[in-house]
């Protein structure tokens, strides 16, 4: 049975809790030149990317101020660019802090409308 729509909700909200830890730990510095660290904070953008993508359009309508397709096309660039040094690292961080804490509002918001239903 493939994952639902609080499934999906659900591990957004969990890759972002991932790079808020990660990022409230950890200087950029040594995330940027720490491999493993850096594979971690990829692969939770790589998580949000994907659930996103599995979000229903009616959903993401919900809410435009989010920019869907930006968030797909990260995911894309971190799964299939193969130059996979070349993801700037200030990109990520500019992402987190900018993009992260509306999406996690949103799907907080769209969790609670769901469980009401």
């Amino acid at each position: 049975m493939p994952p639902s729509l609080a499934d999906r909700l659900e591990h957004i909200l969990d890759a972002i809790a991932g790079i808020q830890l990660l990022l409230r730990t950890m200087p950029p510095e040594v995330i940027e030149s720490d491999r493993i660290r850096r594979l971690a904070l990829e692969r939770e953008f790589e998580i949000i990317c994907e659930a996103s993508r599995h979000v229903p359009p009616t959903v993401k309508a919900r809410e435009n101020s989010i920019n869907w397709q930006r968030m797909i096309d990260l995911g894309n660039r971190l799964r299939h660019d193969h130059a996979y040094d070349r993801v700037r690292i200030d990109i990520l961080l500019d992402i987190a802090r900018d993009e992260l804490p509306p999406l996690q509002a949103f799907v907080e918001r769209i969790m609670a409308e769901e469980s009401k239903r």
